[in-house]
């Protein structure tokens, strides 16, 4: 089977996971925002969820994983059976003593951690309980990250990918009537819904392990020689994948400013979310998917065809979100509108998150890149030159959070900290990929820029029309939800229809390559599949 076909057929086993996750997450965030809509206890809940979920994105989709995956899988390579599970065991031994610190110091310390990272506008004592109740749901995600990484190096996706399910499931639970009556509000029934969500996410991958060889017998060790090596790799990936959460975290200060209208934070979280949606389709399964297999290239110092993966994962993700970006520009309005304007999410809800996803949309081709390129770095043991850029990165984002916040507040609003954002994942975008290049070698820009133009041109085309249906349906907006649903996915199937239909004429490669190596029979010998769903 051929490396990109790999690619394409891991990250579509975790594509179509994420999916039906992410359809189960806009449930989730459904719930929340018909029951609190963007009110200052929804900016409380937003900010006691934030913080701990800065750990959990730290080590679920970060450093954890690209700091294990390799370790283990020389392991796997090198040693015998019975030596590659017993790092795993004293592994997740001496992570469980680590993150239960670490919960229980954010617990105690939570009143201070909520008035570092808060602004004026802010219920800071209900963040600060709330806060208290989210806050050992660390403790178990960071168990089901390294089940996770030790699935992913068995080629076993789709589990892992599908924890995520546990955590919307326990939250829609917790936000039905019967069940949140018996707490003292519906903020505080959500936070247990999230720490019970975090324990079925790492129970639920028990069993797999045990059947591969897990036996959890319990061992410490901080002197073991893998261990140490996870660690030396994880620190300055940690800081430096820490630095786009943190990132999030400014933009939670900033955008709980005095200045700020009241559910500032909580239209940020949910434009977030609907990023997340389209990230979560493909871009975020595409960078799982490589990451061994660059490991893997990097560790045979096959650099060439290290290369070809990234430059062909990068084609293929822009070929889903530059469209995408322009489609959220364009449609904000009616998104938020026929996803989200229930219950408590009101229609001035409504305008204040579609300006955040206006905003936010701007960067979304450059986030996604990022999370393909940073691995390419960590596949070659290079995890000094991302910490470097995304410290510029952060310093860039905060100037330009103080310039949208104090001199051009009327233009942008509440939307300031989203393109700020936007704009520093830009320079880290090109920054990290001119340095790869310049130290690697050519990438292919010629072919990789004449993709891009053709890329840009279809979409812009797509959003001419999107804007042009737009206007034409305006008279739905005070129509019946069922009708704005219709209309809306309307214009959403025409739009993806006469997007692919452009790509195809204009000879996209990447259209041409997804279709043709899905469709490629197989060879007479036959070929394995590569993942496990």
């Amino acid at each position: 089977m051929t490396d990109k076909k790999h690619i394409l057929k891991s990250a579509s086993i975790i594509s179509l996971v994420t999916v039906v996750s992410r359809t189960l997450g806009y449930v989730r965030d459904q719930r929340i925002t018909l029951l609190l809509g963007t009110t200052l206890s929804a900016d409380a809940y937003v900010l006691a969820y934030r913080i701990p979920n800065l750990f959990r994105r730290l080590v679920a989709e970060g450093s954890m994983t690209a700091s294990f995956i390799p370790v283990f899988s020389g392991y796997m390579q090198e040693k015998s059976r019975e030596e590659v599970w017993d790092f795993a065991n004293r592994l997740f031994w001496t992570l469980a003593l680590v993150a239960a610190v670490i919960s229980i110091l954010g617990m105690v310390f939570s009143p201070a951690v909520v008035q570092v990272f808060s602004g004026a506008n802010v219920a800071r004592d209900q963040a600060v309980d709330l806060n208290r109740i989210i806050f050992p749901y660390l403790f178990f995600i960071a168990l089901a990250a390294l089940a996770m990484g030790i699935l992913n190096c068995f080629h076993i996706f789709g589990l892992p990918a599908a924890t995520p399910v546990m955590l919307n499931i326990a939250t829609i639970l917790f936000s039905v009537g019967i069940v949140w009556h018996h707490f003292k509000d519906v903020a505080t029934s959500l936070a247990v819904g999230v720490l019970v969500g975090g324990v079925l996410q790492f129970l639920i991958q028990v069993p797999t392990l045990v059947r591969k060889g897990m036996n959890f017998n319990f061992a410490i060790s901080f002197s073991h020689p893998a261990i140490r090596e996870v660690a030396r790799l994880m620190l300055p990936r940690l800081f430096g994948i820490g630095i786009g959460q943190i990132n999030l975290l400014i933009d939670t200060k900033f955008a709980t400013a005095a200045k700020m209208p009241a559910g500032s934070l909580a239209a940020l979280y949910v434009a977030d979310r609907v990023m997340e949606l389209v990230l979560g389709g493909y871009a975020i399964a595409v960078a799982t998917a490589i990451l061994p297999m660059m490991s893997h290239q990097a560790a045979v110092k096959d650099y060439e065809s290290l290369k070809k993966t990234l430059s062909f994962s990068v084609r293929i993700v822009a070929f889903i979100t530059i469209p995408a970006a322009l489609g959220l520009m364009v449609l904000r309005e009616p998104i938020i509108r026929v996803l989200f304007q229930h219950g408590e999410f009101v229609a001035s809800s409504t305008r204040l998150t579609a300006r955040a996803l206006l905003y936010y949309a701007i960067g979304l081709p450059a986030l996604a890149t990022v999370k393909l390129v940073v691995p390419a770095f960590y596949s070659t043991k290079d995890t000094k030159t991302p910490v470097v850029v995304a410290s510029i990165s952060l310093v860039i984002n905060i100037i330009l959070n103080i310039l949208f916040l104090q001199v051009f507040f009327n233009r942008v609003q509440n939307g300031g900290p989203a393109l700020a954002t936007a704009l520093a994942t830009f320079f880290d975008f090109f920054a990290l990929l001119i340095i790869f290049r310049w130290r690697h070698g050519s990438m292919g820009m010629t072919e990789a820029m004449r993709s891009f133009a053709k890329i840009s041109l279809c979409s812009a085309i797509m959003a001419a029309a999107c804007w042009v249906g737009n206007r034409y349906t305006a008279f739905t907006v005070h129509s019946r939800f069922l009708v704005q649903l219709v209309v809306f996915a309307g214009l959403l199937t025409g739009a993806t229809a006469l997007y692919l239909a452009l790509a195809w004429i204009f000879r996209c490669h990447e259209i041409e390559e997804v279709y043709g190596i899905a469709t490629r029979r197989r060879t007479a010998g036959g070929e394995g599949g590569y993942a496990e769903a």
